[in-house]
């Protein structure tokens, strides 16, 4: 019996016991507002025909061997324990997602996953050990329909760039070498040494319990691209980060009883891919001190292209953000 029990256990990904660290334990709320209320029974419907219970992650439970190792164990989902729905009113989803993010832990003993239902939105709750912001989409998509047709929704895509010519190649392989090793000997400055100065939104000891405030803002993507063909040589990317740095710099200004020195800097992360490391307790901590010692991350998720509905009732926005980070995070969303 007890070898059956083994056989029946699937190893996490490396990235998935990463975020399963005490240091870098994280969730990602991502809450769907509606026109309309939704209906519970509705959307538990449309999660029993979705992918979420077909995804081998979404259906295990994250069990610890005798020897204290993780693994996914698949079991039967109780849709009744993952579907919460919240009798109260909610006067704001931004500050509901906020006390999730500080006071509400997923509970081990069911897949980590959840969903609340807060009248007219609702709150997928998922842990980032099950995958990333994408894999998140991807599978909320699997649960909404078009608003235009009722087929289901398309996963969100990502379009490469045309590669240029071979001497543009060349410059830019240059250009990536170079660059390379200016953020190598940066990132080491950064994790041993060099912090950012303090300001009104950095954190201190146990910021990752202090309450949190979600705000959000929107911009067409329309209006992005007229700034982008306007500045020559610039990028999408490029106007996103001046309508932070701007919109950062005035809230520091009027926040501020000090007057912001000139040419003052702050230091964003934006999270990618991970790379080999000597161990998982050496990347946590890498990881942790790395935001630690700058003032903000930044990360991206892609919303669905069209206009969808969720249980049948139109979906008004999509937003995003994630627990236990321990300063200022960014999340643009599209949509």
């Amino acid at each position: 019996m007890a070898d059956t029990e083994e056989n029946d256990l699937q190893p996490l990904t490396p990235a998935s016991r990463l975020f399963l660290q005490p240091l870098t334990n994280q969730v990602i709320n991502c809450a769907v507002a509606c026109d309309h209320p939704i209906d519970p029974a509705a959307l538990k419907s449309e999660i029993q025909n979705s992918a979420i219970l077909t995804h081998p992650r979404f259906c295990s439970l994250l069990v610890t061997d005798t020897r204290g190792r993780h693994h996914w164990r698949q079991t039967r989902v109780d849709l009744g324990r993952h579907v919460i729905v919240r009798p109260d009113p909610v006067s704001s989803v931004n500050g509901y997602v906020a006390d999730l993010a500080v006071s509400s832990p997923l509970a081990a003993d069911k897949p980590l996953w959840e969903v609340h239902v807060l009248g007219r939105a609702a709150v997928f709750r998922v842990h980032h050990a099950l995958g990333d912001g994408a894999s998140l989409m991807s599978v909320l998509t699997s649960c909404c329909r078009r608003a235009d047709g009722g087929v289901p929704a398309r996963s969100p895509e990502i379009v490469a760039a045309a590669a240029g010519g071979r001497g543009w190649r060349f410059w830019t392989a240059v250009r990536v070498v170079w660059l390379s090793l200016v953020y190598v000997v940066e990132f080491v400055l950064r994790v041993v040494w060099l912090r950012d100065g303090a300001t009104v939104v950095s954190g201190g000891d146990g910021v990752e319990l202090w309450p949190r405030k979600l705000a959000t803002a929107r911009f067409r993507l329309e209006d992005m691209k007229a700034v982008k063909g306007a500045v020559d040589g610039s990028t999408i990317n490029d106007v996103l980060f001046g309508i932070i740095s701007s919109g950062l710099s005035r809230y520091l200004d009027m926040r501020s009883t000090i007057a912001l020195r000139e040419g003052e800097q702050i230091t964003g992360v934006a999270m990618v891919n991970l790379r080999k490391q000597q161990g998982l307790q050496f990347t946590s901590i890498l990881n942790h001190r790395l935001v630690c010692n700058s003032t903000f991350t930044i990360s991206n998720v892609i919303g669905p292209r069209e206009k969808v509905t969720l249980a049948g009732n139109p979906v008004k926005y999509i937003r995003v953000t994630s627990s236990s980070l321990p300063h200022l995070g960014w999340l643009p969303s599209r949509w």
